[in-house]
């Protein structure tokens, strides 16, 4: 090979992956403002013919998606649900870093193993980490926005915690294999599944039933969440000590391990009392960060990371 044809090479090769890492960013962005939200799931298919399907699950939300970071390389996005403009809830929150490395894989009763990637299997693309309400990981996965026949999306197969429309009324499964399609369209953007209920035991996993959803989030006026964008500015330093506390122990623990419940209630339960009684208090920074750590303290163990 000469060393022309090698230069060129190097040049479209830089030139693709700065390609890939401007077309993520331009498509999380478009995942951003404020949406009519529909949810529907239903199970499909199930191994077991004398299985009782579940009905079919639908259900409307009106929600707020704002940036709370960004660089070319990480957007991070947190969900705002507004069930009126008096009750509004902090719902989840998505992270999108370029060629990241290092990975939660979900392995079932709340817990979470670190796994370090390949450089190589993550070259120009993605990784989407979902976290829940209380920041407490959720899944997370890697893949190219990959743009075809006029329609970019990205695709990613992981394994989650049940979701919370089903953990609370079902024991039937104890795990969920993911598979997210995500696609910005001209009405705002869709959120495909197609997931698999799943029985992990310590003889392997067996499919219970599929199940198909499709989240449909349409744009509408931004003045239907200028309260939820008001109730997140008031929020916002509350979660950025919760989201330390996480990267804490995520960065320190190779295996984490979060309890269900502590004094017969969840983590996002208690930071609420938390979070109420730092704006009626008027805490300090350090007050907060104190809280908050005790509070971690009672939920959160694993195992300290090796050294490589």
């Amino acid at each position: 090979m000469t060393k022309k044809y090698t230069t060129l090479v190097i040049i479209l090769l830089l030139s693709h992956i700065g390609y890939a890492q401007q077309e993520g960013v331009n498509a999380v962005e478009q995942l951003c403002g404020c949406y009519d939200v529909t949810f529907t799931y239903a199970e499909t298919f199930a191994t077991d013919t004398n299985y009782k399907y579940h009905d079919r699950k639908t259900s409307h939300a009106l929600e707020l998606i704002t940036p709370i970071e960004r660089t070319d390389k990480k957007m991070v996005l947190q969900h705002m649900l507004i069930v009126n403009e008096h009750y509004i809830i902090k719902h989840w929150r998505e992270d999108w870093v370029y060629e990241n490395r290092e990975l939660l894989n979900y392995t079932g009763n709340n817990t979470w193993k670190k796994e370090k990637v390949p450089a190589e299997a993550v070259s120009g693309k993605w990784t989407q980490t979902v976290w829940q309400v209380d920041d407490m990981p959720r899944y997370q996965g890697y893949s190219a926005w990959v743009t075809n026949n006029g329609k970019t999306y990205w695709e990613n197969t992981a394994y989650a915690p049940l979701p919370r429309r089903e953990y609370t009324t079902r024991n039937d499964y104890n795990l969920m294999k993911r598979t997210n399609r995500i696609m910005p369209t001209e009405y705002g953007w869709l959120h495909e599944q197609d997931n698999d209920k799943i029985i992990r035991s310590a003889t392997g996993d067996s499919l219970l039933v599929q199940e198909k959803g499709m989240n449909i989030y349409r744009k509408t006026d931004d003045s239907k969440c200028a309260a939820a964008l008001k109730n997140w500015e008031e929020s916002k330093a509350f979660w950025v000590v919760v989201r330390k506390q996480w990267d804490h122990y995520i960065d320190k623990q190779n295996i984490l391990v979060v309890k269900n419940k502590v004094d017969d209630e969840m983590l996002f339960q208690h930071l609420y009392v938390v979070e109420a009684d730092w704006k009626k208090e008027k805490w300090s920074d350090k007050q907060l960060a104190k809280k908050v750590k005790e509070l971690f303290e009672r939920f959160v163990s694993g195992e300290v990371a090796m050294a490589d």
